[in-house]
């Protein structure tokens, strides 16, 4: 007789097993087999790794590197610091007792005035826009209106106090422009800070005429460039005024929808 188990079945290797449990069995392996790997192949873990527990590292690999030489050798840059390379010619020439020294200056500062458009321009034209003339471009523009604006007041064709009000708002604008980038704010130019911008620099073209002039066509009237000039800079200033205001306007409602967005 056959020697059987405690249930009843007859002991292993002296028999095979009832049919229930060999499909019990062949269920059970057929359900492993079919069950995903808990640990998926070294390289396939390595792949997944490298694309998705490090997707920044990815990025910066894929992110070409700046060529600064490159950058301070394109177009639209060499014109930026030509227009700060004229600042110094600008202010050598302004003379009061001098009608062609005043008049070279004018020209040089028209002449930086045009490249303070073409640079963008061709910037964005020619698919130049960099970090360094996005650093270089306002570093010009501020440049060049607040050099003039001291050597006017040395030279007495514009009052210390308007000269001080005009470059205060500019570095007030400059610094709250400086905390939005920190916050992640982006506050656009508005209409009040070009009509500024454009007033500012007409104003100082005439005061760098200074003398003088028949009005062109009608030589019967002559025109004071001098008085011109500083009555379009007092228009500036008034200017200034609205737009900082404006610009402290916009930071405001900036920070209030940063603020309800967190919130929420």
């Amino acid at each position: 007789m056959k020697p059987r188990d405690a249930a009843g079945w007859p002991a292993r290797g002296h028999g095979a097993p009832p049919r229930a449990l060999s499909g019990q069995r062949a269920l059970a392996r057929a359900a492993a087999a079919a069950e995903p790997s808990p640990t998926p192949p070294t390289t396939a873990r390595l792949a997944a790794l490298a694309l998705g527990a490090y997707p920044s590292r990815m990025a910066a690999a894929e992110k070409p590197a700046r060529n600064l030489r490159a950058e301070f050798t394109n177009l639209p840059n060499i014109l930026t610091m030509g227009r700060v390379a004229i600042v110094p010619l600008v202010l050598y020439f302004i003379d009061n007792y001098s009608p062609t020294r005043s008049f070279i200056a004018t020209l040089l500062y028209i002449a930086a005035s045009v490249t303070d458009f073409f640079d963008g321009y061709l910037a964005r034209k020619r698919g130049q826009v960099s970090v360094l003339g996005k650093f270089l471009d306002p570093l010009a523009d501020k440049l060049i209106v607040m050099a003039a604006l001291v050597f006017l007041v040395a030279a007495g064709r514009a009052p210390a106090w308007l000269a001080v009000a005009l470059e205060a708002r500019e570095l007030a604008v400059t610094g709250l422009r400086g905390i939005a980038t920190q916050e992640g704010l982006v506050i656009a130019a508005s209409y009040g800070g070009k009509s500024k911008t454009a007033l500012q620099l007409v104003g100082i073209l005439f005061l760098l005429v200074h003398f003088k002039y028949p009005l062109l066509g009608f030589p019967q009237h002559v025109v004071d460039y001098h008085v011109v000039g500083l009555y379009t800079l007092y228009l500036s200033l008034v200017m200034s005024v609205f737009s900082a205001a404006e610009y402290v306007k916009l930071f405001v409602q900036a920070v209030t929808r940063q603020s309800s967005k967190v919130a929420a």
